[in-house]
């Protein structure tokens, strides 16, 4: 049997596997790996034999188990659903009360609950935690977002606080250099304890939700450049770059300024004219968005992000549609630099509702599962690693250390100066892409929100009456006290009441 000396254990050797367990082990880690295909792991572990750690392969269960120092701590980096329930339904029967299981994929939250309690039952301890940054990330430094037993959490918190992503601690910008066998040394580690059970995952999940949003705003800003501006890719990629020097400094805006600019390698032309314009997805976008339907939260700038991706699969139906239906043919007469500044300040508004948006879901959420959610420091381990780390986060910690009650983010004095300073471009930008008959759903919608979270009156009014109408709902009344409700004696349609 495997003397037990190896600190962790990692289970599934696929890319993501692979990269997060040579990251620990070039913090000095000792790791064991396992991997159900034997020559995946031998393979790995023979292309890697001089990191710092040391990489420990097992070709069986329990060997894995016995290479590792008590309590053991093992990841798991499988495919959500079933094949991690399996996982963990082989480790119970080898291991002992007090091991700690570390679910490290893209779980829903609830399976992590569910998965949490089970194992207390039978004396484990589990962790729920967020992975985010992709392969790069997992190699590199991810961001990192754990949930579940926290006596489980500060016996391995010293390795999560080694591989995450690290900040500068005056700015927040990402530290980088990192390589093979020399990771970055100092900095503030983007790693933090969430909260009990599910929350972890859930935090994660908000994340790729606002992930959407993010993309699928700089997709309608491309679109803009495009098919109003008539900008060539190219342009459309030096723009970004531009804009990649100011506020909206981001990972997702710099990786757009570069494949716009990169050209197909078959074609010679611009790349991006020979990819398919359908986008898949794994599922977590629409968690978020189902989930905020679920909790009566308003979120709708990430669901027309889902839904984008929904109407873009539906391609030959689009394709035949086109020939059909007419749009307007309108042309820009404005000054374009002027246009390209108004883009970018729609975008940045519109960014900051999706983000008002998701800290309202997780705000909300906190109530529902008991949870207590440290926003700032939510915020605070997103500004490196992930695939939405950028200069703005920086701000929402800040709004969060000015006001840790902050009910949504579009209260706070900095986002209420810069949308106060933006909105006139961002509501040009979205009257001309419906004149111009470009879609933008998550322009229209983050500004709908906006518009209507500042209106004192809404006209629900007129809805809540219908409803009154049609099915006897009651409604309550703007000369009473709230809670006490009312209902009309309606007369037959057609024949309104009138007061004498």
């Amino acid at each position: 049997m495997p003397t037990a000396n190896s600190d962790i254990g990692l289970i599934g050797l696929a890319v993501m596997g692979q990269n997060l367990a040579l990251n620990i082990a070039d913090h000095g880690f000792r790791i064991s790996v396992y991997n159900r295909t034997t020559q995946t792991m031998d393979k790995f572990v023979a292309d890697n034999p001089n990191t710092p750690g040391g990489l420990v392969g097992c070709k069986t269960l329990p060997d894995f188990i016995a290479s590792l120092k008590k309590p053991r701590k093992i990841i798991i980096l499988v495919k959500a659903g079933g094949p991690t329930d399996a996982v963990i339904a082989s480790l119970i029967p080898l291991l002992e009360p007090g091991d700690i299981i570390i679910d490290g994929g893209n779980a829903m939250w609830l399976d992590t609950i569910r998965r949490e309690k089970d194992l207390a039952a039978k004396g484990l301890r589990f962790i729920g935690s967020g992975v985010s940054g992709g392969e790069e990330g997992a190699r590199f430094g991810p961001s990192l977002m754990p949930g579940g037993d926290l006596d489980a959490y500060n016996e391995i918190e010293a390795i999560w606080n080694a591989v995450a992503a690290k900040v500068d601690a005056q700015t927040g910008k990402p530290l980088s250099g990192a390589a093979p066998g020399k990771p970055v040394e100092g900095g503030v580690p983007c790693a933090t304890y969430i909260g009990p059970n599910g929350a972890g995952h859930y935090v994660k999940m908000v994340h790729n939700g606002i992930e959407y949003g993010d993309m699928q705003m700089i997709c309608e800003a491309y679109a803009l450049l495009r098919n109003v501006l008539g900008f060539p890719p190219e342009q459309c990629g030096d723009t970004f770059a531009e804009w990649n020097r100011g506020e909206l400094d981001s990972f997702l805006i710099e990786i757009t300024a570069d494949i716009l600019r990169q050209k197909d390698p078959i074609t010679g032309g611009p790349f991006v004219e020979i990819v398919l314009d359908t986008a898949g997805q794994k599922g977590t976008g629409k968690w978020t968005s189902v989930n905020a339907l679920d909790m009566g939260v308003p979120a709708p700038t990430v669901a027309e992000a889902v839904f984008a991706r929904y109407v873009s699969a539906i391609k030959e139906e689009r394709v035949a549609a086109s020939a059909v239906l007419q749009g307007p043919a309108a042309s820009f007469e404005g000054d374009p630099a002027e246009f390209v500044t108004a883009i970018r300040d729609a975008l940045y508004c519109s960014k900051i509702c999706s983000y008002a948006q998701g800290f309202q879901l997780m705000r909300t959420a906190q109530v529902e599962y008991k949870w207590k959610l440290h926003f700032g420091e939510i915020a605070k381990i997103w500004r490196g690693g992930c695939i939405i780390r950028a200069r703005f986060l920086q701000k929402i910690t800040e709004a969060y250390q000015r006001n840790e009650e902050l009910a949504n983010l579009l209260l706070d004095p900095f986002f209420k100066s810069e949308i106060d300073r933006s909105q006139s471009n961002w509501r040009k930008v979205v009257a001309t892409a419906a004149l111009h008959g470009v879609a933008a759903p998550t322009f229209y919608s983050a500004l709908a929100y906006y518009d209507s979270y500042r209106a004192s009156r809404l006209p629900a009014n007129l809805l809540q009456a219908q409803r009154d109408f049609f099915g006897a709902h009651t409604y309550e009344r703007t000369d009473q006290p709230r809670g006490k409700f009312y209902h009309l004696d309606w007369p037959e349609p057609g024949r309104p009441q009138i007061a004498s």
